[in-house]
């Protein structure tokens, strides 16, 4: 069965389910019948009996059903999980026992698991797995249809002991098997330096609690150095929690609504910057790619549209959500989102992801399954570059020096310089000319 056949299945299930809880909601509702949703709903129940009756072999309806409760959940929130009874046991059992870990943030794509980022030092780092790529199976265990937070724990386990997983990766024609020593992964730490020219480099790597606090230290730090501009590197920055974004993006602007976290059965919640949190009027340029998430992802958004920051690099990943176990009648469990976090503008971050405001790919695609052909012969995965190779911190500076090209600035919210906006309505100058990271 080809790919694209395979993401048909998963959108059609998907579609049907979709009708089939309509349908069933709508019965329980005598006072507010739908004639249109139980048309559709026949329309379900229509096909699943020509499934059973003229399909060229008996199928399987338990998986059938799996695999449109998992079409239907991935279409609405690739983070969402269903866990039937036993995987809900065992998810309650071995979830805050299971203390190794490979160091991967995942998501739902295309039916498979996919990887959103990787932490800096860990087995899944070691073994250059990037943010993109597919993961076929774990365990000799294929992720086809298989739950979110179930493929998490089979990840984990005692630290010391391996996980074999089998990748599906640009630019390998072919599924990879790699194995993973689990370790205990530590937070990876802030990372501060000053670049070439007065650019004070910040990169946070995990938005966990107490970060902001770190990275305004560091920013009083840079400023007594001599930086007279930031780069806040939010590449592959997936782990935290979302107020930390909120918290980060404060340290840069002193009024103003930095996000709202809103959803059906969870009120309305702003966050606004609080003026004696700021700590830099400097200029300042963001760096983001397809592994910025969450609370990353709030910060960039934030301060692009509040004008305080140009950001550069790749589309971010688009999760910014609050997520809630619901038990279910069968002893299972469904894993959802009951709301999301809103940029200033009203966009939902999960849905929009952040979209720079000067885009620069600086990575391979990532796996696309709509695509027959992959480059062949493959090529090594290389290494992360080093800051003085680095060719999209290199824009970054250059954009914190020049400022935007003019089509993307034309763009920005009442077409103004958003790099160094301290105050509504102030705009700070550019730097200067830029000189080569050395």
């Amino acid at each position: 069965m080809n790919s694209r056949v395979k993401l048909w299945i998963v959108t059609t299930s998907a579609c049907l389910l979709l009708l089939l809880l309509a349908g069933a909601h709508l019965g329980k509702s005598a006072a507010t019948p739908d004639e249109g949703a139980y048309r559709q709903f026949k329309v379900f129940t229509d096909v699943l009996s020509r499934i059973k009756s003229d399909y060229v072999e008996e199928p399987d309806m338990k998986s059938v059903t799996l695999g449109a409760v998992n079409g239907l959940l991935e279409a609405v929130d690739p983070f969402a999980s269903y866990l039937n009874a036993d995987q809900y046991k065992q998810y309650l059992k071995e979830k805050d026992t299971l203390r190794g870990d490979v160091g991967l943030v995942l998501a739902k794509r295309y039916g498979y698991i996919a990887v959103v980022s990787v932490l800096p030092g860990s087995p899944a780092e070691k073994e250059r797995i990037a943010p993109g790529d597919l993961i076929e199976s774990i365990r000799g265990i294929a992720t086809r249809d298989m739950p979110l937070a179930y493929a998490e724990l089979l990840l984990r386990g005692q630290p010391g002991t391996d996980v074999e997983i089998t990748l599906l990766r640009v630019p390998d024609p072919e599924p990879q098997k790699v194995a993973l020593k689990r370790e205990l992964i530590a937070v990876p730490a802030l990372k501060t330096q000053m670049l070439p020219d007065g650019v004070g480099y910040i990169r946070p790597e995990a938005l966990v609690a107490g970060r902001s606090a770190e990275v305004a230290a560091a920013i009083r730090q840079l400023e007594k150095e001599g930086a007279k501009g930031l780069i806040l590197d939010l590449r592959n920055c997936a782990l935290g929690n979302p107020e930390e974004g909120a918290e980060l993006a404060n340290l840069f602007v002193d009024g103003g609504l930095l996000t709202y976290v809103q959803g059906q059965q969870y009120p309305r919640k702003d966050y606004r910057a609080q003026a004696s949190k700021q700590v830099t009027r400097l200029p300042l340029v963001v760096t983001t790619n397809r592994g910025t998430a969450d609370g990353a992802e709030i910060a960039a958004m934030a301060l692009m549209e509040n004008k305080r920051a140009e950001v550069v690099g790749e589309r971010s990943f688009g999760d910014a959500a609050v997520r809630r176990t619901i038990t279910l009648d069968d002893g299972g469990a469904l894993i959802l989102s009951v709301a999301k976090y809103y940029s200033p503008a009203g966009k939902a971050i999960q849905d929009t992801g952040v979209v720079p405001t000067v885009s620069y790919v600086e990575s391979e695609p990532v796996m696309d399954l709509e695509d027959e052909e992959l480059p062949s012969p493959p090529r090594p995965r290389s290494a992360a570059p080093s800051l003085e190779e680095d060719k999209l911190l290199k824009k970054a500076i250059e954009v914190l020096f020049k400022g935007a090209p003019a089509a993307t600035a034309s763009s920005s919210p009442a077409g103004v310089d958003r790099r160094g906006a301290g105050r509504a309505g102030e705009v700070l100058t550019p730097l200067g000319t830029p000189q080569p990271v050395k």
